[in-house]
């Protein structure tokens, strides 16, 4: 395991921009493997199992000491903000400034983060903010997981983590046999526990049980074997679609399986890669670029949809990077022809963009971590 100083797991970087990889090719082209939605999972698997692991160690470090629950909900909450929110609020802020729609009518719930509610109380989507849900699941669960791992004893926290994503996989079925859209069982917080929970359970068997982290996730084969799971499970939900539904792909196997298969092979991926890949897969997640864009994929996912989306872009007057390609085309007509030259512009953009948000304002803010969160 290809660890830093400070404790940091050098391929779980290169899983970060796995994972960013996968939405925005899913958001630029036309394919039908739901690779984007697998995307999210992974980040809140990782999520889970950082989250987890972060606060099970503070709380061993602080239970005992004085008003040990105070300094410990402050370290997290100041770290957690001092992350996420400045460049969450910036993108926000300019967005209304420059008068994007979909920010101006939606501001509240942006503020908020509660743009998942909105969309699984009216069942649709909100535009070019679309993509800013997962965000709002992550800030909602991060209400919750303090205080469950501090006050649910240690002994009971693996059985609590097995109840939640039970009652998450139960809960899409229910949505599905009520008839609620496709979409309250996409970005409902408490619809996406699964994936928290099975990264909660990679913390708790890493700091209770190393050998048997160690002995499981050494067993690569296991990643081939769930994504093998993932990928039959996606089959399965389409000749269910194609035999009974041919217009309506969101079945019970795609609405209940499609998450839960997604979570289990996340699982697998990144608990391997936090006991350490070698050969072409360690090559590959510890390249200096994986995981220089692992360490803005936070940025990437934040601006792509602004930078240029297929769906809202064109919708927007004067979007600059839709001028930029109108332009283009009209001096090389035949460069429309090759959808490969779109693609490789906007994700050259996307991280131009996200580079210099890193470099110029959330490394310095996020470097206050350290000074702050004691």
């Amino acid at each position: 395991m290809h660890v830093t100083a400070k404790g940091h797991i050098i391929q779980l970087d290169g899983i970060r921009f796995i994972a960013v990889g996968l939405v925005l090719l899913a958001h630029l082209t036309d394919t039908t493997l739901p690779i984007g939605e697998l995307g999210v999972t992974m980040f809140f698997v990782l999520s889970g199992f950082l989250i987890t692991r972060i606060l099970m160690l503070s709380r061993d470090k602080l239970k005992d000491q004085p008003d040990g629950f105070k300094k410990y909900i402050r370290k997290f909450l100041i770290r957690r903000t001092i992350r996420i929110f400045p460049v969450y609020y910036l993108c926000i802020l300019i967005l209304y400034i420059i008068g994007v729609p979909s920010v101006r009518d939606h501001l509240g719930w942006l503020v908020l983060y509660g743009t998942n509610i909105y969309m699984a109380i009216n069942e649709g989507w909100m535009g070019s903010v679309d993509h800013l849900w997962s965000l709002a699941v992550e800030e909602q669960v991060y209400l919750i997981f303090p205080f469950l791992i501090f006050f649910v004893p240690r002994k009971h926290l693996l059985t609590t983590l097995g109840v939640m994503g039970v009652f998450s996989v139960l809960l899409r079925l229910y949505f599905y046999l009520t008839g609620k859209s496709w979409i309250v069982s996409y970005v409902s917080m408490p619809a996406c526990l699964d994936s928290f929970a099975l990264g909660g359970l990679m913390a708790w068997l890493q700091l209770n049980k190393p050998k048997t982290f160690t002995a499981v996730f050494s067993q690569k084969w296991l990643v081939v074997a769930s994504m093998a799971l993932w990928y039959l499970v996606y089959y399965w939900s389409v000749q269910l679609g194609l035999q009974f539904d041919p217009v309506n792909k969101y079945n019970v196997v795609k609405i209940v399986g499609d998450r839960l298969a997604a979570s289990v092979f996340s699982f697998f991926l990144i608990g391997s890669a936090a006991v350490g890949y070698h050969g072409l897969m360690a090559i590959f997640l510890e390249n200096p670029v994986s995981v220089y864009l692992g360490k803005i994929s936070y940025g990437i996912y934040l601006y792509h949809n602004f930078v240029f989306n297929h769906y809202h872009s064109y919708t927007v007057p004067n979007h600059p990077v839709v001028r930029f390609f109108n332009k283009v085309y009209r001096h090389f007509p035949d460069l429309q022809n090759y959808p490969s030259f779109q693609i490789l512009v906007v994700i050259a953009l996307t991280i131009l963009v996200a580079s210099i948000s890193w470099h110029f304002f959330e490394k310095p803010i996020n470097d206050l971590k350290d000074k702050y969160a004691y």
